[in-house]
């Protein structure tokens, strides 16, 4: 697939979030219909987290020299960081503006710059391209875990 492409799939995605959400309910929002899985709420949370992770690891790709590349626990995000305070809207605006931040850096660079790899704490190398599919394939990963809950919930 053509690097811009990706970028362009990778910028539709909080529109692509939204949707998936449009017309339900706070308590909707809120449920967590199918057993050991998060709610919606806490799924948009999880995702507006990553989104300034996935931006430091590129950026760290893109300017330096094989760097280091922190995982993170999503669970322990979920439980410390006040998932059930947090204001959806803020949450999708903080993941458009990553995004298109991100994506203004990654159309400036040359083919060549996607191969730039970091090492990942647990994955290992990864290039550029490699963080960017990563990040594009998130957001649809989880409207197919929206799409269940509402499904169980009969929304």
């Amino acid at each position: 697939m053509k690097i811009s492409t990706r970028i362009e799939e990778y910028l539709a995605g909080p529109e692509s979030l939204r949707c998936a959400i449009e017309g339900m309910s706070a308590a909707e929002l809120n449920a967590a219909p199918i057993p050991g899985k998060w709610s919606t709420r806490q799924v948009i949370c999880h995702i507006a987290d990553f989104e300034p992770v996935y931006a430091d690891r590129m950026k760290r790709v893109i300017a330096e020299d094989n760097p280091p590349l922190l995982g993170g626990d999503p669970d322990l995000f979920a439980a410390r960081l006040a998932y059930e305070d947090r204001d959806l809207e803020e949450e999708f605006e903080l993941i458009t503006a990553v995004r298109k931040h991100v994506a203004r850096i990654l159309k400036s660079l040359s083919p060549e710059q996607f191969e730039r790899t970091g090492q990942h704490s647990r994955d290992g190398a990864l290039s550029l391209t490699t963080l960017l599919d990563r990040i594009t394939n998130h957001i649809p990963h989880h409207i197919e875990l929206i799409r269940e809950k509402r499904d169980a919930l009969q929304v």
